[in-house]
């Protein structure tokens, strides 16, 4: 990747790849190529989180900047033009429109992701069919998102306490370091109920965590109510909706990487990992979060739609 531009393969399609020299990162000296051989390196533990999922991305064509000149972004839904012919394309009809999507299923997507600058790769929470036909969600994804005056340590605790709740109804939480600010929690569905069904149950879950930490859990998004709370975010399962995936760059100053955790990890010394990080954690480790991967789970355990036995309607504050 020495030159201005060069045609490469990958996975067995063609692919130009231009100024490969581009530095993206500028406080690490992060390089467009570097960019696309993390997406190449890490694909196999990103691709099961991805496949299957329309993909909407955020895109930095200049880089992401400085902490004082940040970078220009934009969020792009439809797959252009000038995208390669291979990438899986997916019509999806919204209310008032219809978006064509791509959908990354093999390593050579996220290299020309990395080759246009789209940094960031978002997914909803289900799967579309051979069909392209979306299907019911196969996970339920919490936002912890820490506002002014809390931090890193303050979502541990609302994971854990969310981890119970979760466990409660036969879901098994997983914790993701968003490489941004907070921890998403992960857990498989069997695909039984739609998304609406899906959201107000992340709902009521929110609204539980916030009667049982009043201090520290906000469930509503006025942002006039977040100073000292943690919201946990739950409209993340709305079916127009889309969450970071995991092991996807973020478009941060330094390379940072949405990364799943274990919960042993989730200690005092719990830090946002970066892309040389995971890169080098991965070589040694399983995916945590590998199961979400998979097929989903048999149905069971995502229809039993309580917390500590009794339905979240009841649990939920008054």
């Amino acid at each position: 990747m020495a030159t201005s531009t060069e045609n490469v393969t990958v996975s067995g399609r063609r692919l130009r790849l231009t100024h490969p020299d581009k530095v993206v990162y500028p406080s690490t000296g992060t390089t467009k190529a570097d960019v696309i051989a993390y997406y190449l390196a890490i694909a196999p533990h990103l691709l099961p989180h991805v496949t299957g999922r329309i993909v909407t991305r955020k895109r930095w064509v200049d880089g992401v900047g400085t902490a004082d000149r940040p970078g220009d972004v934009f969020f792009e839904k439809n797959l252009p033009d000038s995208a390669p012919t291979w990438i899986r394309r997916v019509a999806i009809e919204h209310r008032d429109h219809t978006n064509t999507y791509p959908v990354f299923d093999d390593e050579a997507s996220l290299a020309w992701a990395g080759q246009v600058g789209a940094l960031e790769l978002h997914v909803p929470q289900w799967r579309v069919d051979d069909d392209g036909v979306p299907q019911h969600p196969d996970r339920l994804v919490l936002d912890l998102d820490p506002g002014p005056g809390t931090g890193l340590p303050e979502c541990v605790t609302v994971a854990k306490a969310a981890r119970g709740l979760l466990r409660d109804v036969g879901l098994q939480a997983v914790p993701v370091t968003s490489g941004s600010k907070g921890i998403h929690l992960y857990a498989a569905l069997d695909g039984t109920n739609d998304s609406d069904y899906v959201n107000a149950f992340a709902h009521e879950l929110a609204k539980t965590l916030e009667s049982e930490l009043p201090d520290l859990v906000v469930s509503s998004m006025r942002k006039s109510e977040r100073t000292d709370k943690v919201l946990v975010d739950w409209s993340q399962n709305n079916g127009n909706k889309t969450t970071v995936a995991p092991y996807s760059l973020r478009g941060t100053i330094e390379p940072r990487v949405a990364v799943p955790r274990t919960w042993r990890e989730l200690g005092d010394d719990l830090q946002q990992l970066t892309l040389d990080d995971v890169l080098a954690r991965m070589r040694r480790r399983k995916d945590p979060l590998a199961e979400l991967g998979a097929d989903p789970p048999s149905a069971g355990a995502a229809s039993r739609h309580g917390t500590r036995g009794e339905s979240l309607d009841s649990a939920a504050p008054r």
